[in-house]
């Protein structure tokens, strides 16, 4: 931090002596975005702008400044404004892809994709972010095929061996997923992610003992263990080992107490083997962890069904509803349910 402290001090004397020179203004973004200071980055961007409005690398720099920003619209005026200057500059296309894509409109992402290979075929990024533009819409196959072309380009691109395998584990083919995620343990054998991974893989594949060493193997790398012990409790889950799992659960919770995750699975598990009491206990404490939590509600409405509590199990579907109106499913539920006690209420 230091030595970028005096490389900024030098560059601004620099400046200061030749101030039209755009090199300097360049270099000192650059180290403004080592030191993670955007707004100095942004800063540095506008005056060259101001000097030489023209400069392609200043308007694609604020365009990405922008759109990490989440301000889409002013990210593109910055890219509209670069490609009117050069419009055969591939990084314009892709970064205008990736604003599309923020905002769910395929086609137009697909189009300014399509025009950046176009114009660098070769770029693997540029096909994963079609393969992630088509998983994103849930066409997965499609993914897949530009996940491969991307390797094709790059055998060892991290990105596509992750998403690639993502997509096989959704499109239940495990034995290509579990093929990717150790090729990507060959490459980062730290990835504590890509740990659990093979460990949820091979617990769907029925591989119970090996699932459970990479989830062993995970809780010894370095990082947050939350997840681990989650995707532990649910291996264990499947092969029937409810005590171990509870303990997981509960292990999880030490760790973020404010995550709801942990609380609701072990819940779904207590009403599982009908131990609706603690159930209930645990999708009340996801709710003090998230309390507008539409699905813990449906979930905790359902507890108190089981439990023949039908006023509470209503008050909860309510709940639920309140915070997804537009939900059709709870809707639904919560209509069924009420229609049932009216018509005991009317009976007795």
């Amino acid at each position: 931090m230091e030595n970028l402290n005096k490389q900024i001090e030098q560059l601004v004397t620099e400046m200061a002596k030749d101030p039209q020179n755009a090199k300097y203004y360049h270099e000192l973004a650059e180290l403004y975005l080592q030191q993670q200071n955007y707004d100095k980055v942004m800063s540095v961007l506008e005056s060259l702008l101001q000097i030489h409005p023209n400069d392609i690398e200043a308007l694609v720099g604020m365009g990405t400044m922008w759109f990490y920003e989440k301000d889409f619209r002013k990210s593109l005026s910055y890219y509209n404004k670069a490609l009117e200057i050069n419009p055969k500059n591939y990084l314009i296309y892709f970064n205008m892809g990736n604003v599309f894509a923020e905002w769910k409109n395929f086609p137009k992402a697909l189009f300014y994709y399509n025009r950046a290979i176009d114009l660098n075929s070769t770029n693997p990024e540029i096909y994963n972010a079609i393969a992630l533009l088509y998983a994103d819409f849930e066409d997965y196959f499609e993914s897949k095929a530009y996940y491969e072309k991307a390797l094709s380009l790059d055998p060892e691109n991290l990105t596509a061996l992750i998403d690639m395998g993502n997509v096989c584990f959704k499109i239940y083919d495990y034995q290509t997923a579990l093929d990717l995620y150790k090729r990507v343990f060959v490459l980062n054998p730290d990835n504590k992610i890509v740990a659990i991974c093979i460990g949820n893989t091979l617990t769907l594949m029925k591989e119970r003992e090996q699932a459970y060493s990479w989830f062993e193997k995970a809780l010894k790398m370095d990082g947050d263990n939350y997840k681990a012990y989650v995707c532990y409790a649910i291996a264990l889950t499947e092969f029937q080992e409810y005590n171990m799992a509870e303990e997981m659960y509960k292990r999880a919770m030490k760790i973020d107490p404010n995550n709801k995750n942990a609380y609701v699975l072990l819940g779904n598990l207590y009403t599982n083997y009908n131990r609706i009491d603690l159930a209930m206990d645990m999708y009340k404490e996801a709710l003090r962890a998230k309390p507008n939590d539409a699905q813990t509600y449906m979930l905790l409405g359902n507890a108190h069904y089981l439990d023949n509590d039908i006023e509470k199990a209503i008050a909860s579907y309510r709940s639920s509803i309140a915070i997804e109106p537009d939900n059709d499913e709870y809707k639904l539920i919560y209509n069924q349910i009420l229609d049932e006690y009216i018509d005991v209420q009317r009976g007795a």
